[in-house]
């Protein structure tokens, strides 16, 4: 065989048993061997392949340090085990892609203390029934599997490791039903836990799954499992993911540090999740899909998000329970979208949330009983028609808005208290409905209960309290109130420490069931809503102004010298026309009032229409000037934005972004560039839809802190202002950018030309009246943009013709001629 005689000690059951032998090879040994041998094997390679099938012990050497026995045959399996026999202290070593290094079948052997490294299909296979015991093992092979166990084997795995796989470091299927106690799974190429089949099973405790190429623990395909005392962390998919009726219980477990999903389950699978943490996950912390699948979660903690995506998203039709959880450090907290997915959440903390702490869409609903939400941009936003579900004794303190409802959203809404939002408690718009029993709103720098767009929602014995702007505002009629009261203490500034004096003021609606503004709080008229101008000093934003009118925020130019510059701008004679109308509106709306008259209300928000380069942004600039001029706006500089700026790539960083967007601009002027492709003709679940109902809400709720321009093509811009019932409302007047013509074209290259020192010589200027009048007018002509480029490239060419000029004059050197104008190809 290649190598030396095989030394053997044997130890029977009798002390007159022990004896040594040699062996021409470990397999005769063996043969030699009766039930309860112990076999002691020299220190050596061996290059066989093993049989175990007497109930013997095979070990190495009993004395630690002498050297280490491999078996390490050229091909096939390395050790087969089929009797209840006692290895220990052996190294394993195979080769073959086809055969495990080490296969168990149909016994209950002792495996203690085996190396496992090999290139083979499995490190360890066990299988057809078997039982055996493993006990601080290592499997190293970067081939294949780590440990399979399959065909209706279990047995018992304690502090074994899989320090390499090339496909999943412990595989569990056909009906196995292994039991793994403080393990360690890593450097897996595959899951680190896979469990699959009818019938197969794992139960894992205190295990360590890390740093796999894939997900932490998969299972699929009804297989169960049962993880306690577990971490999963550093894989590069999901953490946990289940597929197609597979069911999993997870008890005071970590998963953490995952690019992906934390946990992830689809195809009726159900999650029971127990006092366990889930942290620094890129997008969900909890993702729930289709019908029939659910995830019960107790006594968890979600939080440290490190992407754009929700926490914990529930869709497609979906279930799940979170109850006594805590979410926070995130985007968004919970997500629930799709007619037929149900979210109940009891007892819950959503806090430190960024952008929402509950979202409802797409007719989901959700039932929220005693929770906390505290410190996120929304509390709860139910977005859609067939959207809704219930809050009951709810707290939501410290966000921006409390309750949103928009698109026909209907939910009920008991004893529930919104404290301190920077903006409305409540706030309806845009077809929303709800109803509302016994809430409270209190210390709102907005208003409370901000009902727009003639939503019909009801109000019954509910009640605000030092609201800044209100404590209720109705735009219109259609919201039934009953029965609520008001402390009527609004303040133009900081929400006081302190209710304000004075008797609560009931409001019934006993006869006509309807309610107005003014009839609902009316001592408003006592002190102007925040951002409002005040007295006679013109101060805007919560800002003040100098005897001259000059707001915070910079010096700025005399409004007659912003409006030369526009004076001077080439053709749109009809959009001047159209902006020094509304600069006279504005101008004579406030010396109306600084003469103590009312003023008409001018609607400050545009939309300007138009083909490319004509301008629009341009005037939109000069137009914010303007208004800073005129102490309307408080820094009135420019913001521009297009559809990648507002839309995230999921619900909930759409408004994000688009708040963020907002905020830049707050005192002066956001420009929507090609604002239409927010709404394009086949959006479906296009997000741009998200970001039009965030920026109407924002609108509304800063109307004199930002002016919003949306610019594009006219037919295009229609449509965008039919998506949204509120939209249109917002927008005052509609300008029109018309084509330049070609004389106009001329004008705008002269004056390109004066600015560099060029000048266009005799006939030149005819022959680029020709040359624009030529050009195809569709959708990509560029106006002011070609006239700009015709420049440029007449420069090129000129630059062309004058190097060759070896002494050229001043002449040369200014003179564009009409052999300098590009030819059609190059325009």
């Amino acid at each position: 065989m290649g190598q030396a005689p095989v030394q053997v000690t044997y130890t029977g059951t009798s002390r007159w048993r022990r004896r040594t032998g040699e062996y021409d090879s470990l397999a005769a040994a063996l043969h030699a061997a009766t039930d309860g041998d112990v076999l002691t094997v020299a220190p050596g390679t061996y290059r066989e392949n093993l049989v175990l099938e007497r109930a013997v012990t095979l070990r190495g050497p009993e004395r630690a340090g002498s050297g280490s026995v491999r078996i390490a045959p050229p091909e096939g399996v390395a050790l087969t085990v089929r009797a209840s026999a006692t290895v220990r202290d052996l190294q394993l070593e195979g080769q073959d892609a086809a055969s495990p290094a080490l296969l168990v079948e149909d016994c209950t052997p002792e495996l203690t203390g085996i190396r496992i490294m090999t290139r083979s299909a499995a490190g360890m296979e066990v299988r057809g029934g078997a039982r055996p015991t493993v006990r601080r093992c290592t499997v190293d092979n970067p081939a294949g599997l780590g440990i399979s166990v399959g065909g209706g084997a279990g047995g018992l795995y304690e502090e074994c490791e899989v320090v390499a796989a090339g496909q999943a470091g412990v595989s569990v299927g056909d009906g196995a039903h292994p039991r793994l106690e403080r393990c360690r799974i890593h450097h897996a190429s595959g899951a680190g836990l896979s469990l699959h089949g009818d019938g197969s099973a794992a139960e894992a405790v205190g295990c360590e799954v890390y740093e796999i190429k894939g997900a932490g623990v998969q299972v699929t395909a009804r297989a169960t499992g049962h993880l306690t005392d577990c971490r999963v962390h550093r894989t590069t998919a999901d953490g946990v993911t289940l597929d197609t009726d597979a069911v999993l219980t997870l008890a005071d477990c970590e998963i953490h540090d995952v690019p992906e999903n934390a946990v992830d389950l689809r195809s009726r699978s159900v999650l029971t999740l127990t006092r366990s943490k889930v942290r620094r996950f890129g997008r969900n912390g909890l993702s729930v899909w289709d019908p029939g699948t659910r995830a019960d979660a107790n006594a968890c903690e979600i939080h440290e998000s490190t992407g754009d995506y929700p926490a914990v998203w529930v869709s497609d039709g979906a279930s799940a329970v979170l109850d006594s959880c805590r979410v926070h450090g995130v985007p968004d907290a919970l997500f629930v979208l799709d007619r037929g997915s149900q979210v109940d959440v009891l007892d819950c903390d959503l806090t430190q949330v960024r952008g929402t702490a509950v979202s409802v869409s797409d007719g989901a609903t959700v039932r929220l009983d005693d929770c906390r939400i505290r410190e996120a941009g929304t509390g709860a936003w139910f977005r859609d028609h067939g959207s809704g579900g219930t809050l009951a004794n709810c707290t939501i303190d410290a966000v921006a808005t409390g309750m949103i409802v928009t698109k026909g959203a209907d939910p009920t809404v008991e004893r529930c208290t919104v404290t301190s939002p920077e903006e409305a408690g409540v706030y309806v718009s845009a077809e929303g409905l709800g109803t509302f029993h016994n809430c409270r709103v209190a210390g709102s720098r907005g208003y409370g209960f901000h009902v727009i767009d003639g939503c019909r929602s009801t109000l019954r014995r509910c009640r605000t309290e030092r609201c800044s702007r209100g404590g209720y505002e109705f735009a219109e009629e259609g919201a039934v109130v009953e029965d609520c009261t008001s402390d009527e203490s609004a303040a133009p500034t900081a929400v006081p420490t302190a209710p304000a004096p004075g008797p609560a003021v009931p409001m019934s609606t006993a006869t006509a069931g309807l309610l107005t503004a003014s009839e609902a709080v009316p001592a408003r008229s006592a002190a102007p809503p925040a951002g409002s101008t005040a007295g006679t000093a013109g101060t805007k934003n919560g800002g003040t102004a100098d005897g001259a009118g000059t707001p915070l925020g910079g010096t700025a130019r005399p409004a007659e010298e912003v409006l030369g510059e526009l004076d001077a701008l080439v053709g749109l004679e009809s959009v001047k026309r159209e902006v020094r109308t509304l600069t006279n509106m504005i101008e004579v709306g406030r010396r109306r009032e600084e003469a103590g008259l009312k003023a008409a209300s001018a609607r400050r928000h545009l939309v300007f229409t138009g083909s490319p380069g004509t301008g629009k942004t341009t005037v939109a600039r000069l137009y914010g000037e303007i208004l800073h001029a005129l102490g309307v706006l408080e820094r009135g500089h420019l913001v521009e934005v297009s559809r990648v700026d507002l839309v995230g790539e999921h619900i909930g960083s759409t408004a994000i972004r688009t708040q963020e967007a907002f905020h830049r601009a707050r005192g002066g002027v956001l420009f929507i560039d090609e604002a239409y492709a927010l709404s394009p003709e086949d959006s479906g679940r296009d997000f741009g839809r998200e970001a039009i109902d965030t920026l109407v809400k924002l609108m509304e709720d800063h109307r004199d802190e930002v002016v919003v321009i949306a610019a594009g093509y006219t037919a295009e811009m229609e449509r965008f202002l039919a998506v949204n019932p509120g939209v249109g409302s917002r927008f005052s007047r509609t300008i029109t950018f018309g084509d330049y013509a070609p004389e106009e074209l001329l004008d705008i290259v002269e004056q390109q030309a004066a600015e560099h020192e060029y000048h266009l010589a005799k006939g030149t200027g005819d022959a680029l009246v020709d040359h624009f009048a030529a050009l195809p007018k569709g959708p990509s002509f560029g106006n002011g943009r070609t006239a700009r480029q015709t420049f440029e490239a007449m420069v090129e060419r000129h630059a062309g013709r004058v190097s060759q000029v070896s002494q050229p004059d001043t002449d040369d050197l200014t003179l564009l001629y009409p052999e300098d104008l590009p030819s059609d190809a190059e325009s």
